[in-house]
């Protein structure tokens, strides 16, 4: 509602509603009122009967119209004009239905102005505009206000209005408290409406409804609906007041003790946040960095020194400086070219692996003539449990630099690699950055474990993002979401670890230099076991001065009985448990004999786990060992042929894959082809069903290297005759009867050594492989290379 007194033009303004003292004053002039009339456009408002109004008359047609009206009868029209923008409106602006007003008074103003106190008398309807010029007149019907009957429920329409009215006023700070008095002495029910009305804060169209309505009952309803509304904004814009002042308050209170507490610091010696900044300031000083780096810690210093430490950014561009502070931007460590001494340092921490000690060497020595060059990014691929990543912290301690293990498997968020934007809540660098920060230079040694186990999802891709930091060509430049600066990696020794190739994305093993670790022989084994398992189980389990040693023979038989695997995790806990059971006979005072014997092996773990016997119960038509590389290392698989009657058809179980029920089928199809040519009857292949099952059927399979089994164990099955024991095999096949290459064969060879086979048969094109594995660790093999199926038939069964 609006109570505050302004004297404005008709076409801007705000009033007060002027109570005559006796409400019915005036009405007895009404039959005065002349059918033509002088009419007066008002833009924001609408005049009601009974309502007295103070208007300043500002255009030259409305100046001239009240005039007139004002030397005649003092009777004019008042409407509202429908386009409250329109400067000069034409008769088709103003609305059809207004108010006649008499003109009580006018002032002429010293600026020249014209100010009119007007009260509405009656409600018109305009028939025919008559006159445009010099002002508007027109045609008018006067329309009668007839004063409803009072009854209970008009009775307590007027009574709400009141009360509603009242409270808008009660919450209005600037309505004086005044206006209410004067509603409570308002006793006609239309006047009060009117006045009400008049008062609204409502839009000209809203009002102009209200004028319009002929039954003063529905001019209630309508006026209750809209109070009800303006209570709301009222109460929504006080709840919206006093929220603000309160956390303006307490803002003001935060700073003034903020500024109390500034003085206090400064008269205890200063404030430990500037003394930070000063400190920050003098470590840059020493600092060697690029100047990208140097002008973004200006930067951030002043933004420090500018901001207050109570706000949320200031430890966010606190950490920022930090950070930049830390890193080792020109620090590198001495790198040690004593190639003989490095070679003392691999083959003291590692037994055997000549081919990737060679290939450090090489790296050494290139470095030492040159200087420096672009790190390869090595990867070492082979089975768990071989030394893969104790390998890189030796190489690091053969280099002298510092070393960094970062393990990758299971990570799926990038910006653990590319680090996070500093807009999040928690951000950190990535952990490439962290590293370095960590150790203190920029040349470490960085092994990223598991590399082939990196994952994806919602949040990223860590190996997209690790193409980066992995190529040489770009890693001196590599960029860092939170760091916000390039940071050169090029002098970074980057070493990936990995099970399987086949998992790392193909433009990430793009970049990196495989190097095969293939699992141990029965002879390293021995050896890994004597210089480094038993001296660290020892320690462990506190025997060091207490005799215990084992032969070659007892070494080999617990290799070959208890484990069976690539690497020599397995063999480490079966030697943690013989090493507990000998600190028990200690710890009790009982005597422990040495060297430990097999008998005691056996008392301490049970029986053997592993038996080549097996080999030997198994001898039957049909079945056929198989040689597989799985990603722990290489292992033995049997496949067995059994024939059913039936009508030819083919059964494959085993939870085989795509590439083995293929190779299946191949080999049956070529045996068709050539029945006559091994005795094998034709007609089986319509008489009898054909059943093949490697066993292990929970454990998934696929490949191409069990197609020569398979097609071995078929043939068997077709004629009858067993299988050459202690023979194992691995190859693929073709149609025309060709034995194809395949890969893993060391891994392969080592787990039919471990596994008791005694020969093998291998693709011709395979021979070279075997030639680069040494002599000692595969005696007593016998290998035959094939190169056609029938040579392979001919070996295995003898056809």
């Amino acid at each position: 509602m609006k109570f505050d007194i302004k004297f404005r033009p008709e076409d801007e303004m705000d009033f007060l509603p002027i109570i005559p003292l006796n409400e019915n004053e005036g009405d007895e002039n009404l039959d005065e009122i002349p059918d033509e009339i002088a009419i007066l456009p008002l833009r924001n408002t609408v005049l009601f009967p009974g309502v007295v109004l103070p208007i300043t008359v500002g255009r030259d047609k409305s100046i001239l119209a009240v005039n007139e009206a004002y030397k005649g009868n003092k009777f004019i029209g008042v409407v509202a004009q429908k386009d409250s923008n329109q400067e000069n409106p034409e008769a088709g602006d103003l609305e059809q239905i207004g108010t006649i007003a008499k003109i009580i008074k006018l002032i002429k103003m010293p600026d020249g102005g014209t100010t009119v106190i007007i009260q509405g008398r009656n409600k018109f309807l305009i028939e025919k505009i008559s006159s445009i010029d010099p002002y508007f007149k027109a045609l008018i019907k006067r329309i009668p206000d007839t004063e409803t009957p009072v009854d209970p429920d008009f009775e307590a329409h007027i009574a709400n209005i009141k009360d509603l009215a009242t409270n808008i006023i009660q919450q209005s700070p600037n309505i004086p408290s005044e206006a209410s008095i004067i509603l409570k002495n308002i006793e006609k029910p239309s006047f009060l409406i009117h006045f009400v009305s008049s008062n609204l804060n409502t839009s000209v169209e809203e009002k102009q409804q209200l004028l319009e309505m002929d039954d003063i009952r529905e001019r209630a309803g309508s006026l209750m609906q809209l109070l009800q509304k303006e209570l709301q904004f009222v109460e929504l814009k006080n709840k919206v007041t006093n929220k603000t002042r309160t956390e303006l308050d307490k803002q003001q209170r935060e700073y003034f003790l903020q500024q109390q507490l500034k003085s206090i610091k400064e008269e205890l010696g200063g404030d430990n946040n500037s003394q930070e900044i000063k400190e920050m300031q003098k470590k840059a000083e020493s600092k060697k960095w690029p100047e990208t780096a140097k002008e973004a810690f200006k930067k951030g210093i002043e933004k420090l020194e500018r901001m207050h430490p109570s706000t949320p950014d200031y430890s966010v561009v606190y950490n920022h400086v930090d950070l930049m502070l830390d890193l080792p931007w020109d620090e590198y460590t001495a790198d040690q070219y004593d190639l003989d001494n490095a070679r003392k340092t691999l083959d003291h921490d590692h037994y055997g692996m000549a081919k990737i000690k060679e290939r450090i060497l090489e790296y050494l020595a290139v470095l030492k003539l040159k200087g420096d060059m672009k790190s390869p990014i090595l990867c070492f691929l082979g089975p768990p449990g071989i030394g893969k990543t104790s390998l890189g912290k030796s190489i690091a301690s053969a280099l002298g630099r510092k070393y960094v293990r970062l393990s990758l498997g299971g990570l799926h968020d990038e910006s653990e690699i590319r680090g996070h934007r500093k807009t999040y809540i928690g951000a950190m660098p990535g952990r490439i950055l962290q590293s370095l920060r960590k150790v203190k230079s920029s040349n470490p040694v960085i092994v990223l474990d598991e590399i082939d186990k990196v994952g994806n999802d919602f949040r990223g891709d860590p190996s997209s993002a690790l193409l980066e930091v992995l190529d040489p060509e770009q890693n001196n430049s590599f960029y860092d979401n939170y760091l916000e600066l390039e940071y050169d990696l090029s002098k970074v020794l980057f070493i990936a670890t990995a099970n399987n190739i086949q998992t790392i994305q193909p433009a990430l093993r793009d970049r990196l230099e495989i190097v095969d670790l293939s699992g141990y022989a029965i002879e390293e084994k021995i050896e890994i076991a004597k210089r480094h398992l038993l001296p660290k189980q020892k320690e462990l389990h506190g025997l060091t001065k207490t005799n215990i040693r084992f032969s070659d023979k007892v070494l080999a038989q617990l290799i070959a009985d208890y484990t069976r695997e690539s690497g020599v995790r397995e063999l480490d806990r079966v030697l943690a448990s013989i090493m507990r059971n000998r600190a028990k006979k200690v710890a009790m005072g009982q005597a422990v004999p040495s060297p430990i014997s097999a008998d005691a092996v056996q008392e301490i773990l049970g029986k053997p786990r592993y038996s080549n016997d097996l080999y030997k119960t198994v001898n039957l038509p049909g079945v056929a060992v198989g040689l597989a590389w799985t990603y722990v290392g290489g292992d033995i698989l049997f496949i067995e042929s059994s024939l059913s009657d039936g009508k030819g058809e083919l059964h494959l179980t085993g939870n085989l894959g795509n590439v083995m029920k293929e190779s299946a089928t191949t080999a049956l199809t070529y045996l068709k082809s050539n029945a006559g040519k091994y005795n094998i009857d034709s007609t089986l292949f319509q008489k009898k069903n054909i059943h093949i099952h490697v066993p292990e059927g929970a454990t998934p399979k696929d490949g191409p290297s069990a197609g020569i089994t398979m097609m071995t164990s078929i043939a068997s099955s077709l004629t009858g005759k067993k299988v050459k024991p202690y023979l194992a095999m691995t190859g693929e096949i073709t149609l025309r009867g060709q034995v194809l290459p395949v890969g893993g064969i060391k891994e392969k060879i080592l787990a039919a050594k471990r596994a008791g086979i005694k020969e093998i048969i291998l693709c011709l094109q395979n021979q070279k492989d075997v030639e680069e594995v040494e002599a000692g660790f595969i005696k007593g093999l016998k290998f035959h290379y094939v190169s056609k199926m029938e040579d392979v038939l001919k070996i295995a069964i003898g056809v």
